[in-house]
């Protein structure tokens, strides 16, 4: 399926999705419960994370991966923090990995966003543990990782969205 390629513009590819994924962490955080099990909270700002590295490298991405992040910690009661770096540290990789993907097949694409979700957990895993002192749930940690990870279609559709826009990269 092909999109008409966009002009690259900032709202529209760094402010309206860094929105709407702040929007979908609030919908998601509420405590509502859907036959008694209380909604995932998956992480968002992965799919900015992942889309933003491959559609364009930018110094506006990390700054709006920041931001996403600190509300993501501040909605869920986090250390400060926590959020911003392991989706900065995401971004890095796909970053430093972005020649690799070009002409990646879907799925091999949807398994590097899952490794890069694993490594954004694994780095939250990690900075809860400094924190607290505690080790969280690995049970827990892997329910929000698999939710996580199958928010890939949306990474996908961003990408194709904004792929062609940037005519430097052509």
């Amino acid at each position: 399926m092909s999109f008409q390629a966009e002009r690259l513009d900032p709202i529209q590819w760094l402010v309206l999705p860094a929105l709407a994924c702040v929007l979908a962490t609030l919908v998601f955080a509420a405590p509502l419960r859907v036959a008694g099990v209380n909604l995932p909270e998956p992480v968002f700002g992965m799919i900015l994370a992942f889309a933003w590295a491959i559609i364009r490298p930018s110094i506006l991405a990390p700054f709006a991966l920041l931001v996403v992040g600190l509300v993501t910690d501040l909605v869920w009661g986090g250390p400060m923090g926590l959020w911003s770096l392991s989706l900065l540290i995401a971004y890095g990789g796909v970053l430093a990995t972005r020649n690799m993907m070009t002409g990646q097949s879907r799925p091999m694409l949807w398994a590097w966003f899952a490794f890069m979700s694993f490594v954004a957990m694994t780095v939250g895993y990690c900075v809860s543990i400094l924190d607290s002192g505690q080790a969280p749930s690995l049970l827990a940690t892997f329910w929000q990782l698999l939710p996580t990870a199958l928010l890939y279609p949306f990474a996908h559709r961003l990408t194709e969205r904004f792929e062609d826009a940037d005519v430097r990269f052509r």
